[in-house]
């Protein structure tokens, strides 16, 4: 990969002249190649990690890991049936698979009741989606190459008499 793509990829907030002095290279040089890739759509979007469990005010998500059997469809393969599930706003991301399961799913809801009804009323009921089997987050120790902190328990000594 090109290596101002695998700079901005461990920290997209890198300044274009921080990249520059890395690769010995102009800064003007390193602003246009940045461009042309936005421009291609190699890089498509930038984003932050963010521990939600540490973030105040953050209204408590839902994630599931969901494994689907499809059966893919003559000349279109697994493509048009995985187009129609990601195209659910439920659906964060989608990708082919090897293995017992055709296509893991990453699907975020408000709790546990909304990734179930998504599963029973939207995803089961399709017509090439031949089974589901559902794995719920329980907690991140670690998400894109970023350890998350945990919050520090109370660590005051009991006291009884």
């Amino acid at each position: 990969m090109e290596e101002i793509l695998e700079i901005l990829e461990k920290d997209a907030r890198t300044p274009v002249e921080d990249i520059a002095k890395m690769l010995k290279k102009k800064p003007d040089a390193v602003k246009q190649a940045i461009k042309k890739f936005e421009k291609e759509g190699v890089i498509l979007k930038y984003k932050a990690v963010i521990n939600k469990e540490l973030a105040k005010d953050t209204e408590s998500e839902v994630r599931a890991l969901i494994e689907v059997n499809v059966t893919p469809q003559k000349d279109l393969g697994f493509d048009k049936i995985a187009e129609r599930i990601y195209a659910y706003p439920e659906v964060s991301s989608c990708y082919l698979i090897s293995g017992t399961y055709d296509l893991l799913l990453i699907v975020e809801g408000k709790n546990l009741h909304t990734v179930a009804q998504f599963v029973a009323e939207k995803l089961a009921p399709l017509e090439n989606v031949r089974g589901t089997a559902t794995h719920f987050l329980l907690k991140k120790y670690k998400e894109d190459g970023v350890i998350l902190k945990q919050r520090e328990e109370n660590k005051r000594i009991a006291i009884s008499y």
